[in-house]
């Protein structure tokens, strides 16, 4: 049975490449010259690894919510940290011993997580991003933090580096072997030979991440 695909992108790109979104719907990003036959020739050939993909949106989509209450565990760069509702805090949320929150947040709880989150990647993964740049000769075009549940990070043909804010709820090491992923996809923009060469030049043992990634990547999202 055909895969079915949801939309299909047509830019000035050399490749095909497939998109599973967080809803589980397919995108295929497309040559301006390439004809349907082919695409979706490309498409069933990956049905596998589509499927894959779909039920791990699937997971997702179906895990129980947090409730924040307290005892109530949460990830950070990949250290469990139990929760505390604190009254007469200041600070909606604070990461000391223990995550601390303001009694007055806790009926926007999941707001006031994703955001303090948020502003961690962006700065965590900025200074980082900044810190392979500069020691290894890569060029960017800018840095999105984006809520993506089943992509990591991406890289866009203008060389925009986009990465989920969800990325600091792995370890340390796991966030800077995505970070070294994308910034070779800035040179290299496929999973060719070549490229797996690049990365394992920079980090000889990025298989124990990836590894980690996808055997660990579901856990303790928001």
């Amino acid at each position: 049975m055909p895969v079915e695909i949801d939309r299909i992108i047509r830019s000035k790109r050399r490749t095909l490449t497939l998109i599973v979104e967080d809803d589980g719907s397919l995108t295929v990003r497309a040559p301006l010259r390439i004809s349907a036959m082919k695409i979706h020739e490309f498409v069933d050939s990956h049905a596998l690894w589509i499927e894959k993909k779909r039920a791990q949106a699937r997971t997702v989509i179906s895990s129980p919510p947090k409730q924040f209450i307290p005892g109530e565990a949460f990830l950070y760069l990949g250290q469990s940290y139990a929760l505390e509702v604190v009254k007469g805090q200041k600070k909606a949320l604070l990461l000391d011993g223990n995550f601390k929150l303001a009694e007055q947040a806790q009926g926007i709880a999941q707001k006031t997580f994703q955001d303090w989150y948020r502003k961690q990647a962006r700065k965590l993964i900025t200074e980082h991003v900044n810190l392979f740049a500069e020691r290894y000769d890569f060029q960017y075009e800018k840095i999105r933090i984006s809520s993506a549940r089943t992509r990591w990070g991406s890289c866009s043909p203008s060389g925009t580096l986009s990465f989920s804010w969800r990325l600091v709820l792995t370890p340390m090491e796991v966030v800077d072997y995505v970070i070294i992923h994308e910034l070779v996809h800035t040179v290299v923009h496929n999973h060719s030979k070549h490229f797996w060469k690049r990365v394992e030049k920079i980090m000889p043992d990025y298989k124990e991440y990836n590894k980690w990634l996808r055997k660990n990547g579901r856990d303790g999202m928001l």
